[in-house]
């Protein structure tokens, strides 16, 4: 689909891209973004394009009302790969994708005005996470799935859980992720990577995930026949080399959970993990604003929400208010 030129524009107004693929690359070219989230805001954006195609809708003159019939839209369109509606959350991220367009187009004045800035966004309860979570003992017995596991890929596959459960990186910051990435500093082994938002981050590996991880890439290094110092590439690799991608982690991990028995098996995603993560870590007395730097999150309302055991009563603070008064009298 080819864009209509934009207005004529005084001479000292800024060039405008030719089409919307320009329009989106000059966007995400403004950003600072991982290359995995530029990938999803590529995709959002061309299913609105798509969108407007059918319709024979010129995006650059679109209004809320148009995008309100696309959300709407969306709200009835089934997930390709669970067959399900999508959910407001998926809803209300590809229209905050394409308002972050339409603000940049309008930065550019290509559009006089954001059309998403007065559509109707869904509803997303900050409070809930439709995420299947996983107890330590499904972490636990998913691992030791992995442990039993021969073959080829096994030693891969034990490292990608446990970089998965032991850090609750993304699956995007986990496919992501180079040999060269790994190292070490004051003491610690550690990886750096690109997370959310484009943002640089370093986590800590623990002495389980280190071994994990250096007795994969000593198989791997045996196997091309060279020093684990002269592998370079990605860090998580196809049998042909390749870098593995984030389909082949969803299919692990719930091929992982059946082996294991556990129940959700067909339900669980590698964000699963995620959830798992922060869940124990708040249950084990890691202080939230801990959680909240190791998983990335900009906001502390959204590690709580991967809590899932906050409203336990268990962690009720009166139990810690009565225990401390007891002390005093005692």
């Amino acid at each position: 689909m080819v864009l209509p030129e934009a207005p004529a524009r005084p001479s000292t107004g800024p060039a405008l891209p030719a089409g919307p693929t320009e329009f989106t690359e000059a966007w995400l070219q403004n950003r600072r973004l991982s290359a995995h989230t530029r990938d999803a805001y590529r995709r959002d954006i061309a299913g609105w394009l798509g969108w407007c195609a059918e319709r024979d809708l010129d995006p650059l003159r679109a209004s809320f009302l148009h995008v309100n019939e696309y959300a709407r839209d969306l709200e009835n369109t089934r997930n390709a790969r669970t067959g399900r509606p999508l959910t407001p959350a998926s809803v209300a991220r590809k229209l905050s994708a394409l308002s972050s367009w339409y603000d940049f187009l309008a930065k550019l004045r290509a559009v006089d005005a954001n059309p998403v800035a007065g559509a109707d966004r869904p509803r997303v309860d900050r409070d809930h996470s439709a995420t299947v979570g996983l107890t330590p003992e499904e972490v636990d017995a998913l691992l030791t799935a992995a442990e039993a596991e021969t073959g080829p890929t096994a030693a891969r596959n034990r490292a990608a859980v446990a970089l998965l459960a032991d850090l609750g990186l993304r699956v995007g910051e986990l496919v992501s992720l180079d040999v060269g990435d790994l190292g070490a500093e004051r003491g610690h082994r550690s990886v750096r990577f690109t997370g959310k938002g484009g943002r640089q981050r370093r986590r800590a590996l623990t002495p389980g995930t280190s071994y994990t991880v250096d007795d994969y890439l000593a198989q791997r290094a045996a196997a091309a026949g060279v020093p684990v110092t002269e592998l370079t590439g990605p860090l998580l690799v196809t049998a042909s080399g390749g870098r593995l991608d984030r389909h082949a982690v969803f299919r692990l991990v719930r091929r992982l959970a059946r082996a294991a028995g556990i129940p959700a098996w067909a339900k669980l995603s590698p964000h699963s993990l995620r959830h798992a993560f922060a869940t124990t870590a708040r249950a084990e007395g890691v202080p939230l604003e801990d959680v909240q730097d190791a998983m990335g999150h900009a906001d502390p309302r959204t590690t709580r929400r991967y809590d899932r055991d906050r409203h336990n009563l268990d962690r009720d603070p009166a139990y810690v208010i009565w225990a401390a008064r007891s002390r005093r009298r005692g």
